[in-house]
């Protein structure tokens, strides 16, 4: 069954489980949202489904300023107390996180947001690429799926390889300090806004620049 994105961030809010999780377990349930959450634990995803029901409403809003103020990065990150808001990890994850979408530029935080008619002009541009390059046509639908995959992780900031350590995505760091840190935490919104961004200009390597900052 189709299920419907507000469903998505309903249970993402009361687990915690990674947006994909959720909505891979919601067709489960048939978009019951209690049985999805016994899914989310049938799924050894019970150190984030365990915090059903508790809601992030504390956190920060971090800021990354880049290049002496060509790239500016504000992003809040929401936890479950003021005290965990306050903390050195939890700070240390959020400016993190603010660098990397300084570096990686994503679009939206995850692939539930990107408009349907955003992805169906570029399966459009896909499949007339596809066909362009001689593949047959009955193969065509299953590239362009799989070349859709990669666009959600180009775009979208929880399919991104994190920036400080590749073999990871965003997506698995969040899980990782939801679980070591113990509260329920969601990125919940970002703004990026780059020194003349939309005029003419020459291309630079932002990545490069901003992990030789981090190595420095």
């Amino acid at each position: 069954m189709a299920v419907s994105a507000s469903a998505v961030k309903e249970l993402r809010e009361k687990t915690g489980a990674g947006m994909l999780d959720c909505k891979k377990a919601l067709e489960e349930a048939n978009g019951e949202i209690g049985k999805a959450i016994e899914v989310l634990r049938e799924k050894g995803l019970a150190s984030a489904a365990n915090k059903a029901g508790r809601v992030a409403t504390e956190g920060v809003v971090e800021s990354y300023i880049h290049g002496g103020g060509r790239i500016g990065v504000l992003v809040e990150i929401n936890c479950e107390t003021d005290f965990v808001g306050k903390t050195d990890q939890f700070k240390e994850f959020a400016r993190d996180i603010a660098m990397h979408i300084a570096a990686s530029n994503p679009r939206y935080v995850a692939r539930e947001e990107v408009p349907q008619e955003e992805i169906e002009k570029e399966k459009e541009i896909l499949k007339a690429q596809a066909l362009n390059e001689g593949k047959p046509e009955k193969i065509v639908e299953k590239m362009v799926e799989g070349r859709i995959g990669k666009y959600y992780e180009e775009f979208c900031l929880l399919e991104q390889s994190f920036i400080k350590d590749p073999d990871k995505t965003i997506a698995t760091l969040l899980k990782e300090k939801i679980s070591t840190i113990g509260e329920n935490i969601s990125i919940r919104r970002f703004v990026r806004y780059e020194l003349g961004e939309g005029m003419e200009k020459k291309v630079d390597n932002f990545v490069e620049e901003v992990m030789a900052q981090v190595k420095n």
